[in-house]
């Protein structure tokens, strides 16, 4: 949206010639490799360019997007699910950051941290920190400041109550746990932000996979409390972006 509105504004002061903007906003909008359609026009309709999902892609596959999206003009790009050895093979071909607790890397650099306030991401317990890397490293990479409040879950509630401080100045909260999924609705009850609860699949036998934990925080007393899927970090990541950001628009 950024780059069709300075567009825009080129044609406005006569930087630009109606023809050449017209040739430029009729650019493909998406490059076939095959294996992939790159979504190009992405970034202009939602402001983020499109998210490499690298679960069952080849380090190869992965490359390629890339590489195509670097050309396009994307030089900061987040890649999902990404395993180690997959980041070790695309580090041989150009410089990526890689976070292993999250699964998660990115090409180019982070943006600036700015926003309506810090991003708070919490876990319940150290367990379920591989969906929180995600998720702040998420946020992170999209101009958050993110502070980590990890292994404060319900069964010790002194170590949540210690973070008023915390919890209380942020803009957006994560709140993600397994096992009951008890820590959103207790989150959610004394911040005064909206709360994204994150169900993850660590528990016992009747967890299920984190249906347990999701169905709890669907059912929250708590006001203000939302839910994505179980273990989207990434999704909640994203969207504690957005919220702090509205302020912008």
């Amino acid at each position: 949206m950024n780059d069709t509105k300075a567009l825009l504004e080129a044609v406005k002061d006569g930087s630009v010639s109606v023809d050449e903007a017209l040739l430029e906003l009729k650019k493909a909008p998406f490059e076939d490799l095959g294996y992939a359609k790159i979504d190009l026009h992405r970034k202009q309709r939602q402001g983020i360019p499109e998210v490499i999902f690298g679960q069952n892609k080849t380090a190869e596959q992965i490359c390629g997007i890339l590489e195509a999206m670097n050309k396009s003009g994307e030089q900061t790009v987040l890649i999902t699910r990404l395993s180690e050895d997959k980041a070790e093979a695309i580090q041989q071909k150009m410089p990526l950051t890689y976070n292993r607790t999250g699964r998660i890397g990115c090409t180019g650099n982070t943006a600036e941290p700015k926003g309506i306030g810090p991003v708070v991401v919490a876990t319940g317990g150290t367990s379920d920190m591989p969906v929180a890397e995600e998720a702040a490293f998420t946020a992170e990479v999209l101009g958050n400041e993110v502070i980590r409040l990890y292994d404060v879950g319900v069964s010790g509630l002194h170590r949540l109550l210690s973070h008023m401080d915390e919890i209380m100045s942020a803009s957006v909260i994560v709140a993600i746990a397994g096992m009951e999924g008890a820590l959103a609705s207790v989150i959610g009850g004394l911040a005064d932000c909206p709360v994204l609860a994150v169900p993850t699949s660590v528990g016992y036998g009747t967890a299920f996979g984190g249906v347990t934990a999701l169905l709890s925080m669907l059912n929250s007393c708590a006001s203000g409390v939302s839910v994505v899927n179980i273990d989207n970090g990434f999704g909640a990541g994203y969207l504690a972006s957005m919220m702090n950001h509205m302020a912008e628009k």
